[in-house]
């Protein structure tokens, strides 16, 4: 019997699972990220911390190669 794979083809490049996750694209095609350390532990954390860590943030630019790479849009 033959091999029931197809020749010739290259495999789909699969997306990190863990990036699409913690990563979205804005319209303009920046990456949008949350915060950390908002998790667990807060009762020694400020209002005003824990309020600053719930805005989202764009991802750094020296991290949006690491970052574009891991959900395969580049």
């Amino acid at each position: 019997m033959r091999n029931s794979k197809k020749v010739g083809k290259m495999p789909k490049q699969k997306t990190k699972s863990s990036a699409k996750k913690r990563f979205k694209l804005t319209g303009t095609g920046k990456i949008k990220r949350k915060h950390a350390f908002k998790s667990h532990i807060l009762t020694k954390k400020s209002k005003k911390r824990k309020l600053a860590l719930t805005h989202d943030t764009l991802v750094d630019k020296s991290d949006e190669s690491n970052v574009k790479q891991m959900l395969r849009l580049k």
